[in-house]
């Protein structure tokens, strides 16, 4: 162990800086948000195969096998494989993804697209989700080619495209799992490299959608006896609804096992109504929220749940609960009642990792040996993806070393030292899992 601990060693700041300066000039290119902006993951591919290249069979320099897997023209992934000496003895690091949430440079109070360097800041756009964790990994796998240790395992790093938005599939990690180029990936612990702080995320959210539309009818306010109120019956709809929800979907016991910060929740975060003067009662509005959930609870049982609400409130509506003597949601002589109707976005599940599953106990030893302890954590945060390779069979484990704080936030920034922290955490799970 201290031998092959000896040969990989530490992070190399003066390797590693320039390749993520690179990656953080490319951070503009490889924003997510189509229509308007669709990354182009190639450009970090390109600087990633440069470190690489020398190390592997397609040069002769090395034993680094490269394949770089592209479904959408310019938007590759590219898998990095270092070969051990037992058959299908392997673990994996993936999940590094080479696109990034936007970033406007108004906001920032330095420029997002260029690495800019503060002491152990580094600083810019990805520097922590996740074009950080994409130069460590590489710098990870580029030591392995250069110093070739005698490994049973197999290491493999897994690059991938089209992590931060789903309205468009079959690019990234979902197409890799789909045409089987992950299979082999089962038979080891899978590292998911894409969260923060160091510690081992144990559990993740699953995040519905919603969209209620309230109907009502649209009248003068000096004869609110004539109108149905949308926006009161949005607010009294909604507080049934809610009531509910957490009648059904309590806190959970194993939430206290998993260390969840907060059970399941359901809440509007967006309201609009198409506008009207003061003295309008009106007839629509729309409300707008999600559902966070725990990943003991199943995601397609709550929207149905909460389709059987809806219609229940709809079929009953004289009976909900309302706000004064001429606060009704049924119009009897103009036969006129209320509605509301539910609609749901794509829906993500959350995920709970194998708490008894060795990559999980390596992971945790390895934590504890280089950050002081180690304290797992979950959130109902969710990150796509990761719930369906542990369906189809994957040991996933989930860790990162950027800043929580700075995640998906304006002034992103990591650490070197907490990089090189992870760099040693990845070198002694690769270490444990030779003994």
């Amino acid at each position: 162990m201290a031998e092959l601990l000896a040969t990989l060693g530490d992070l190399e700041r003066d390797s590693f800086v320039p390749l993520l300066s690179k990656l953080i000039g490319e951070s503009k290119h490889v924003q997510n948000n189509p229509p308007e902006l669709v990354p182009e993951e190639d450009r970090v591919v390109k600087h990633v195969l440069d470190v690489l290249l020398p190390f592997s069979t397609t040069t002769g320099g090395g034993p680094l096998l490269l394949n770089h897997v592209t479904y959408t023209p310019g938007r590759g992934n590219l898998i990095v494989e270092y070969p051990g000496t037992v058959p299908g003895k392997i673990l994996s690091f993936v999940g590094c993804h080479m696109d990034v949430v936007t970033a406007n440079p108004n906001d920032w109070d330095f420029d997002p697209f260029s690495l800019s360097i503060d002491g152990d800041k580094l600083r810019g756009r990805g520097t922590t989700d996740c074009l950080g964790h994409v130069a460590l990994v590489a710098e990870l796998m580029k030591k392995l080619g250069q110093t070739k240790p005698n490994l049973k395992s197999t290491v493999v790093a897994v690059f991938i495209a089209n992590e931060e938005n789903s309205s468009i599939t079959g690019i990234g990690v979902d197409a890799l799992v789909k045409d089987g180029l992950l299979n082999k990936l089962k038979n080891g612990p899978l590292y998911w490299i894409d969260t923060a702080d160091k510690q081992p995320c144990v559990g993740t959210g699953g995040m519905i959608p919603w969209k209620l539309q309230v109907t009502g009818k649209l009248f003068h306010s000096g004869l609110a006896h004539k109108a149905i109120n949308a926006l009161e019956l949005g607010m009294d709809a909604l507080k049934e609804i809610q009531s509910r929800f957490y009648r059904d979907f309590p806190p959970h016991p194993q939430e206290q096992v998993y260390g969840f910060a907060t059970p399941s929740t359901m809440k509007p975060t967006q309201w609009s109504y198409p506008g009207g003067g003061i003295n309008q009662i009106p007839g629509e509005c729309t409300i707008s929220g999600d559902v966070r959930l725990t990943p003991f609870y199943n995601v397609k049982d709550v929207m149905k749940r909460l389709q059987e609400y809806v219609d229940d409130i709809n079929k009953n509506i004289q009976k909900l609960e309302s706000r004064g003597p001429v606060s009704k949601y049924v119009l009897p002589d103009e036969n006129i009642r209320g509605s509301l109707t539910l609609t749901f976005n794509e829906a993500l599940s959350g995920v709970a990792c194998d708490l008894n599953s060795k990559g999980f106990h390596v992971l945790c030893k390895a934590t504890e040996e280089v950050v002081g302890h180690v304290k797992p954590y979950s959130i109902t945060g969710s990150l796509p993806l990761i719930r369906e390779l542990q369906e189809e069979g994957f040991d996933v484990q989930t860790s990162g070393y950027g800043l929580m704080a700075t995640y998906h936030a304006a002034n992103e920034y990591c650490l070197f030292t907490d990089m090189s922290q992870g760099y040693r955490v990845f070198a002694r799970i690769i270490s444990q899992l030779e003994d």
